[in-house]
């Protein structure tokens, strides 16, 4: 079964379009290293909940949205091989060095984890 990365961040609203291209620059070697699909979802329906919620979670401010991301990968040893890889390309790779592709949000407020499905529907 499939493997899941998910992320959840604030991004400056502002910064929108920079995301989608920071996003599409760094999302490829993903791929390249065998991911077989990503979602980089910008809210849209984020309601403030009473306890907790995506917005508190990232510590978003008034001039941030919610990004709630995924990558899926055919395995975890393929999601484990790909990522190795990745990191070690962080200085080397242009499309993944901060320096030449910066991340246009707070990196430090990003939450993420790797996932197993328990359940899977659909196409």
């Amino acid at each position: 079964m499939s493997y899941i990365d998910g992320f959840i961040l604030a991004v400056p609203k502002a910064n929108k379009e920079k995301f989608s291209q920071h996003a599409e620059v760094a999302d490829a070697v993903f791929i390249e290293w065998g991911a077989t699909r990503i979602f980089e979802c910008w809210e849209d329906d984020v309601p403030d909940g009473k306890v907790t919620d995506f917005r508190r979670a990232v510590q978003a401010k008034e001039d941030e949205a919610v990004v709630f991301s995924w990558i899926e990968w055919p395995d975890k040893a393929t999601r484990d091989a790909g990522m190795e890889k990745i990191m070690a390309a962080m200085d080397s790779d242009p499309r993944l060095n901060p320096e030449k592709n910066p991340m246009p949000f707070d990196g430090m407020r990003m939450i993420f984890g790797g996932f197993a499905p328990v359940v899977a529907l659909g196409k």
